[in-house]
């Protein structure tokens, strides 16, 4: 497994609670759109066995071509010891990142795509938008359906709605309003829909999605393969 020790270049407060940390990027690595990382932090492999408190699952915000690896985190004033070590950290610091693997790459199959998410789950599904902004081949459409009962929203210079581009975008700050929307979405039997957030919001989205008729295969979700099974069935999982 290569780990590359990266320094951070800029850091950038997206709202009270949420930053993106810009990591250099080591030459010749690179990665499809809806990608993941893992994240450690000085001290992680110091002992015998890797210290897993300090090493954390993140999603890649940004496209190669952007030539840094961003990561976006929400950081409450009460947090872990990894984001509290996270924090604190400035430009010129080195992190660690390893590991990466994407579940959710766009899929191109001549069908609208919806995109599901909670608060900071549109990390994950920026660089979707982005990169069906720069090609848009064999995608209908697609619609952005974000919920942050914070209302401090994320990434509204990438999401806003576009109508020549056939991207729609939604912030909403409430579930009851969420739900409605998701149900009307829904309409469309034909549909692909991304869902980024919580186990929880996750299991509800299904539910919501499944008892309007959408089945499994239409349904994707940022877990590995392995996992797909505790959310879809095991025969019609994606």
């Amino acid at each position: 497994m290569q780990i590359y020790w990266s320094k951070i270049n800029k850091i950038v407060d997206e709202t009270p609670e949420v930053k993106t940390y810009f990591v250099d990027l080591p030459e010749g690595l690179t990665w499809e759109e809806g990608a993941h990382i893992h994240l450690a932090l000085e001290g992680f492999n110091a002992g015998e066995k890797p210290n897993r408190s300090l090493i954390r699952h993140m999603s890649i915000s940004t496209l190669p071509h952007e030539n840094s690896i961003g990561i976006t985190t929400r950081i409450r004033e009460q947090c872990s010891e990894f984001k509290s070590i996270l924090r604190n950290l400035e430009v010129g610091q080195e992190v660690a990142i390893f590991k990466i693997h994407s579940n959710v790459p766009l899929k191109r199959e001549d069908k609208n795509v919806y995109l599901l998410s909670s608060g900071v789950g549109l990390a994950t599904l920026r660089p979707l938008v982005l990169d069906y902004f720069e090609r848009a081949d064999n995608v209908k459409q697609i619609h952005s359906l974000n919920i942050d009962s914070s209302k401090d929203f994320l990434f509204t210079d990438i999401f806003r709605s576009a109508p020549d581009k056939k991207f729609t975008s939604q912030f909403v700050d409430n579930r009851q309003e969420y739900y409605e929307e998701v149900k009307k979405l829904a309409a469309d039997k034909d549909g692909l829909f991304y869902i980024i957030g919580s186990d929880e919001f996750l299991v509800q989205n299904i539910d919501v999605l499944r008892e309007q008729g959408i089945k499994p295969e239409q349904i994707m979700l940022d877990k590995h393969q392995r996992q797909l099974a505790e959310f879809l069935p095991v025969d019609l999982s994606i």
